[in-house]
């Protein structure tokens, strides 16, 4: 590849305020929030700001085979965007419009350089929400969150984003336009193409316009902390409460390295002496709430747990910023911070719970489980240091058991987090031979010339 013609070609064709190729500038985007992953410099980084300038990059990445790799804020955990092979990196926060809010139809048209809390503060005066809800919210973008098809603290009630996702226009690797989906509530018109591309790391196609579905926000919400002596008795309390046919809209947990180094960071009041904590919010009309709460505290009491109700709203953000805070807290323990995300069914909770236990003290490694409790989402941390080789090995060897445990209890290796280059020597795991071949043949299909993030998720 002649690295500088096709720098003059996107300057051509974008204009050169809208292509960066100061060293400087690349730095940063050879890299993304993953632990424990090479880093590497693209070649050039470009901002389009519309689907054609979309489209003449394709053009321009396949007369020259150079690899492109779409960027959103760049705060995924699993490698997904590091431009591996260099070539362009094609940062989408250039294209950050939202294009319509369709209140009748309950349903938002956005450009995917659109940061989530932003879309969120638009569709709240027609009381309105959008219910994916990952930690980085206040800077994701939705093209990245629907490339991972992320999830977040209200995936228990509502779901993850693929199930938002209505619509889709797509640059695919031949430099054509295609729309998939639309404002219909029902369409089940041929292959779901939507969903294909959702969840899709940018390997199949690059997204420039999502349609996605909004909910309207809940009347009335009541926010729990549980502190418990035991964390068994934590893990049981949310298969009961499940059980009980109560479903919260997040039931979050944190283990006692976690509470601590929280406590520590945020200075919230949390019972450091605690072996684990729940955060349960339940929402809806305000007669169903109050049955829930009172449910929830039956089911807490029961399995040994003491519980504190929020009294308002500024109690219940205190809750909320402590687990919000959890990743960044334990970011600041130890140089490396190794964060998974395992998820089981909710009826092994207990099980991987105690088994992160066991794994931690089989390869004395300070391991930090905080997580999505309520859907079986748990993100185990393990807090290291990437310059001590012996230490790293014994890492490692723990992330290898994780996934092979939670594949043991029927669950699976990426429940929000995607496969990037983290995870991807774990596939074969869960789809075997068979599986991983049909996901071969659907990306030959759509990227022969492997130009679509090269180096993540098949190879």
């Amino acid at each position: 590849m002649a690295k500088a013609q096709v720098i003059d070609a996107l300057i051509q064709a974008l204009g050169k305020e809208k292509v960066v190729t100061d060293p400087e500038d690349l730095i940063c985007y050879s890299f993304d929030a993953t632990a424990d992953m090479p880093s590497k410099l693209p070649d050039v980084v470009v901002v389009p700001a519309s689907t054609n300038e979309v489209v003449q990059i394709i053009n321009i990445a396949r007369e020259y085979k150079v690899p492109v790799y779409p960027r959103g804020s760049g705060t995924n955990l699993s490698g997904g965007t590091i431009p591996i092979q260099g070539g362009i990196v094609v940062s989408m926060q250039g294209m950050n419009k939202i294009l319509e809010i369709d209140a009748d139809n309950l349903v938002a048209v956005v450009q995917p350089g659109v940061v989530i809390q932003d879309l969120n503060n638009a569709v709240a005066p027609f009381g309105l929400i959008y219910p994916p809800d990952p930690g980085t919210v206040a800077t994701a973008t939705m093209g990245g969150s629907v490339s991972e098809c992320s999830g977040g603290l209200r995936g228990l009630k509502y779901g993850v984003t693929k199930h938002y996702v209505m619509g889709l226009e797509v640059v695919l690797a031949d430099g054509s336009v295609a729309r998939f989906g639309g404002k219909t509530v029902k369409n089940v018109t041929a292959y779901d193409m939507v969903k294909l591309f959702t969840g899709a790391e940018g390997t199949l196609g690059i997204i420039t316009e999502i349609t996605v579905k909004l909910i309207p926000a809940p009347e009335a919400r009541k926010s729990m902390l549980a502190i418990f002596n035991n964390l068994a008795d934590a893990g049981n309390t949310v298969t009961e409460i499940v059980r009980s046919k109560v479903i919260p809209a997040t039931m979050e947990i944190m283990d006692k390295v976690t509470i601590q180094t929280v406590e520590n960071f945020a200075k919230v009041g949390l019972p450091t002496n605690a072996e684990a904590l729940l955060l349960i919010e339940v929402d809806g009309i305000p007669e169903v709430v109050e049955r829930e709460a009172a449910i929830v505290v039956k089911v807490v009491e029961k399995n040994k747990g003491k519980i504190q109700v929020a009294k308002d709203d500024k109690e219940r953000d205190g809750l909320w910023a402590a687990r919000r805070a959890a990743l960044p807290a334990l970011a600041q323990v130890k140089p490396t911070t190794v964060l998974e995300d395992a998820t089981v069914p909710r009826s092994k909770i207990t099980e991987m719970l105690v088994a992160l236990q066991d794994i931690a003290k089989k390869y004395n490694l300070q391991i930090g489980t905080f997580g999505h409790a309520g859907d079986g989402n748990l993100h185990p941390t393990i807090l290291t240091d990437a310059r001590d080789t012996e230490e790293m090995e014994r890492v490692h060897q723990a992330v290898d058991e994780i996934f092979k445990t939670a594949l043991s209890l029927g669950g699976t290796i990426s429940g929000e987090h995607g496969i990037g280059m983290a995870k991807a020597k774990y596939l074969p795991l869960e789809f075997g031979d068979s599986g991983m071949e049909a996901m071969r043949k659907v990306k030959q299909a759509l990227d022969p010339d492997n130009l679509l993030n090269p180096g993540k998720m098949l190879n």
